[in-house]
């Protein structure tokens, strides 16, 4: 079997016409493969727009101020790869000179870019001879030619790695790694891939041995954790207050109104009685104008319950004053926001008792 002439040829007919495609511009390569991670084209294509018409330059990137730079990645998640390309930037206008470097090896030194985006990067701008392999291409790799070595684990990553290596066209590996890619996004998919006029049907080990279903091998799941958020959104006149988070923690670096985090979720009256409530709002009466049932946000590790507490104030409490940022209700829009937080500030509760 040639396997890349069946491949390429599979590609010239049902190939995606896509922005990043018809151009052999890196940075804009770069930016549009970091977004399509944990993000399907469909959505991301949109934010790609977007993020390159605000930043179109690996400069403009680099000189941009980190809430701009979070508030456009707004929605997309995975913050941290946000602040990844900005700090890769920064780093590229300094050791580089605001040109990406076009091999294999530099790129995958540089923050955020991985072996599959160094790869991307390096074969679609630079021709180099080098595989590019997300999810769909160790699929399609694992049931064609029956690979039952685990893609999660090193000695896995290697193997698939060697093989794509060794199929690959030398004289076009930009279209190799761009055919790969699609064969796995449209014809060989997770569920219900289209074997009937699937050009390697005769020869795919899944699919004359039957377990289609059963590579490549799954990586063992993690039960993501429960936490329990209870947000305190303050009405005084026009304006709320938010503050910026810090740490480790999941939305570092975005806005939020003020948290209490509980063990277990629990009713407006026991919050009130916790030391948190009561620091925040000592020696000042509140009125308590909504409180929300629990909201839902699944994130990959860990669901968040949710619950929105909407407080009118009559004056501002001292810790309020010394902990959080001011700000006209009107104006959250200019700050990056959690989409949880960004989901609930557009249902009719908060239209009707916070704005």
């Amino acid at each position: 079997m040639d396997f890349k002439s069946f491949l390429i040829a599979w590609y010239n007919k049902n190939k995606r016409d896509l922005p990043w495609r018809n151009t052999t511009d890196p940075y804009l390569i770069w930016i549009a493969e970091i977004i399509l991670q944990q993000t399907r084209v469909a959505q991301g294509l949109g934010y790609y727009l977007r993020f390159t018409s605000e930043f179109p330059t690996v400069f403009d990137l680099a000189n941009a101020n980190e809430d701009k730079v979070l508030k456009v990645w707004q929605g997309l998640g995975y913050y941290t790869r946000a602040r990844n390309l900005q700090k890769a930037a920064k780093r590229i206008v300094k050791q580089y000179k605001g040109k990406l470097p076009g091999s294999y090896d530099e790129l995958i030194t540089i923050e955020g870019i991985g072996p599959y985006s160094a790869g991307a990067i390096a074969s679609f701008a630079f021709k180099q001879v080098v595989p590019a392999i997300d999810g769909n291409v160790y699929r399609v790799m694992a049931r064609i030619f029956g690979v039952f070595s685990s893609p999660h684990t090193s000695k896995g990553k290697k193997e698939f790695f060697n093989l794509v290596l060794e199929l690959m066209d030398r004289r076009h590996p930009d279209v190799f790694n761009q055919a790969l890619l699609d064969f796995g996004a449209l014809q060989c998919t997770p569920l219900a891939p289209k074997c009937d006029d699937c050009p390697f049907r005769e020869y795919c080990y899944a699919y004359r041995n039957n377990v289609i279903d059963s590579l490549p091998l799954k990586p063992k799941r993690n039960v993501p954790r429960d936490r329990y958020f209870n947000y305190i959104m303050m009405v005084y006149g026009y304006d709320t207050f938010i503050s910026k988070r810090k740490g480790n923690d999941i939305w570092v670096s975005l806005y939020e109104f003020p948290l209490i985090e509980t063990n277990t979720l629990i009713n407006e009256g026991e919050v009130a009685m916790l030391t948190e409530w009561r620091t925040i709002f000592r020696g000042v009466n509140v009125k308590v104008k909504h409180v929300s049932p629990p909201v839902k946000h699944v994130l990959s590790h860990q669901t968040i319950y949710a619950r929105f507490f909407i407080v009118e104030l009559n004056e501002v409490p001292r810790f309020v004053k010394k902990n959080f940022i001011q700000t006209p209700k009107s104006e959250l829009d200019a700050y990056s926001i959690p989409t949880l937080i960004d989901s609930y500030l557009a249902a009719e509760p908060a239209a009707k008792y916070f704005f």
